[in-house]
């Protein structure tokens, strides 16, 4: 499976010639969904879901497919019935070839005067990959790479480092991460690499590397 990294939390994944993306949200690439045959979306937050994005990928391919919550399902199921899907924690799925798992249920604290949303997680091919969106979910089944958020304003550096050292993932690259400055990065690669446990590392936009 091929990882491709896009701005700030979202991800494309390939594999036997079909993509799977996560989270093109509005910090993410203007054609980010585009040319996935599933697209999936951990909850409504702009910065994880962008309406005209996932409009935009639907519209170029009639086969694509969302799956998400009902927050997010209902601004789309409409305009494309039977193509959106919701999702809930211990649902599981296969999707153009990829087997998906759905862990959690809620966002992280923001602030305790701010309600939290729905949020959902996804563990793709038994594993291979966990995308938690905006909450430090631990999933009960082995991870081998972690989408770690390393920085949001609802986590602090400790929390990172304690969620990568419960999840002990083999490796783990940073998603949620269009708010850390340049300069602050090599303090984050060395803290969350020295403490988390876990082989820590870090692609830029459009990078790639295979699982």
């Amino acid at each position: 499976m091929r990882l491709t990294k896009k701005s700030h939390s979202c991800v494309r994944l390939e594999k036997d010639g079909r993509t799977l993306v996560i989270d093109p949200g509005g910090f993410s690439e203007e054609d980010a969904a585009l040319g996935a045959d599933v697209i999936l979306v951990t909850h409504e937050h702009p910065d994880h879901f962008d309406e005209g994005r996932l409009r935009a990928a639907l519209e170029a391919d009639p086969a694509a497919a969302v799956w998400t919550l009902k927050s997010v399902a209902e601004q789309l199921s409409a305009a494309f019935p039977g193509r959106v899907h919701t999702v809930g924690h211990g649902d599981a799925f296969t999707a153009a070839g990829f087997d998906i798992q759905v862990h959690g249920e809620l966002h992280a604290v923001i602030h305790p005067d701010i309600p939290r949303v729905t949020n959902v997680g996804y563990l793709v091919d038994d594993g291979v990959l966990f995308h938690p969106g905006d909450a430090l979910t631990v999933p009960d089944h082995p991870v081998r790479t972690l989408m770690l958020p390393v920085m949001a304003p609802w986590n602090k550096i400790s929390e990172v480092i304690d969620y990568l050292r419960e999840v002990r993932p083999e490796r783990a690259y940073d998603v949620h991460d269009a708010l850390l400055t340049d300069l602050a990065r090599p303090i984050y690669d060395r803290q969350i690499g020295a403490l988390g446990g876990s082989e820590h590392l870090r692609l830029a936009p459009g990078a790639t590397a295979e699982l």
